[in-house]
């Protein structure tokens, strides 16, 4: 637990790094237990990973879910499902964790870069349709921070181009466009349980789909290509082990039941934060569709540098500094595109595939071309959220952000 300091009191805000700002009590101990008991720490004998895969997809009305060992390894195993040919292109955000980019140069495919609405930081049907041409393989959306994209939209859109859409959903959990879980939108639905989402496991991903023949792949997949339950199994084409171990789906099990309390008391501290700072000068504070329901794994505003001196950057050196309130401005410091990883095309040695075989246009990544995307990250101010803020916490943020910005 970090301690931060006013000139007024002390306040500890929970970490979601350390248990204070965690779920993980005796539920998880106990199942853990269970599992070393048993001997069994393989998913491919156990019986916590197929628990967990039963109960997620329930939870989320899907027919089939399969656990995996990241949050990465479940995008790339959706993009394999997919199966892209060399130089096919996947669109997706440039404001996005490089693990959900580098396993689209992984299969041979280019990621080309929608630009995104810079009220919620999500690409849109409107960004996304000038992206598209005869090479491309799929859609990937990311439901940026918990607030979900608009998926009706953009899932009309791809129906239109025959494309498959795959969710990026790591960070919204139980989100909802329409009522809808999203998630379960597209062709495929990718979560994370990385140590700062809203359940954890330190690492780990889920898939899920309700496409039989996606469902095979996605499977497959994780378990190196191979059909461990069939009459002759063998390894059917090129993949990898991404499977997810007994120890971190008994974990899971534990996690999993918590998870709709978890989204109502990170929704219920963000809505108290957000009548807080209604109205403040240079403050936005964040905007969700009517149609959606946010599920907050960060609470991010929009500062105007031009009412707020220094903008994003400035306050939270001033929240850091003054308040001790630790926030992240910009989010990433630069778009996806202006890593080194794109603009020097690092990949296989000295090959640059798959990038030899994009076309030009796919990798102009010029500054004309990405707007919203550049605003966005210019205003975004990314704040801390779990579940374990009290009244006290939110108070004590919501009057510093206040105080600094009234400056």
């Amino acid at each position: 637990m970090d301690s931060y300091v006013s000139n007024q009191l002390i306040i500890k805000l929970p970490s979601d790094q350390d248990a204070t700002g965690r779920t993980l009590g005796q539920e998880e101990i106990d199942r853990v237990i269970s599992a070393i008991v048993s001997g069994t720490l393989t998913s491919t004998k156990g019986t916590w990973v197929k628990q967990l895969e039963k109960d997620f997809a329930q939870l989320l009305g899907v027919k089939y879910a399969y656990a995996c060992s990241s949050g990465t390894a479940a995008i790339h195993t959706a993009i394999a499902a997919i199966d892209p040919e060399p130089g096919d292109e996947i669109v997706t955000t440039a404001i996005t964790d490089m693990g959900a980019l580098t396993p689209i140069l992984y299969q041979g495919a280019i990621p080309r870069f929608a630009d995104v609405d810079p009220k919620t930081w999500n690409v849109t049907a409107e960004t996304i349709e000038p992206c598209l041409n005869e090479r491309t393989k799929g859609i990937i959306v990311t439901h940026l921070f918990g607030n979900p994209c608009n998926m009706t939209e953009i899932c009309k859109l791809a129906k239109a181009y025959n494309l498959p859409v795959i969710e990026d959903s790591a960070q919204s959990f139980l989100a909802q466009h329409h009522g809808q879980y999203v998630g379960t939108w597209g062709e495929i639905g990718c979560f994370s349980l990385q140590q700062g989402k809203h359940i954890t496991t330190g690492e780990g991903g889920l898939v899920i789909t309700n496409n039989e023949a996606l469902a095979r792949r996605l499977f497959l997949y994780i378990n190196k290509a191979l059909g461990y339950e069939d009459p002759n199994p063998d390894h059917y084409f090129l993949a990898l082990n991404y499977r997810m171990s007994e120890l971190q789906g008994a974990v899971a099990c534990g996690q999993l039941s918590k998870l709709p309390d978890i989204v109502k008391l990170r929704q219920s501290a963000a809505a108290k934060l957000t009548q807080k700072l209604q109205g403040l000068a240079g403050i936005e504070t964040p905007y969700t569709d009517p149609r959606n329901t946010h599920a907050y794994w960060k609470y991010c505003l929009r500062v105007d540098s031009n009412q707020i001196r220094g903008g994003a950057v400035g306050l939270a050196k001033q929240l850091k500094e003054e308040k001790g309130i630790f926030s992240s401005p910009r989010y990433i410091q630069k778009p996806a595109f202006q890593r080194e990883i794109f603009q020097k095309q690092r990949t296989f040695g000295n090959s640059r595939f798959p990038f030899t075989l994009a076309k030009p246009d796919a990798l102009n990544y010029s500054y004309e071309k990405f707007p919203g995307t550049f605003e966005g990250l210019d205003k975004v101010l990314v704040l801390p959220c779990n579940e374990a803020y009290t009244d006290e916490h939110i108070d004590y943020i919501a009057s510093a952000i206040e105080t600094l910005a009234r400056k």
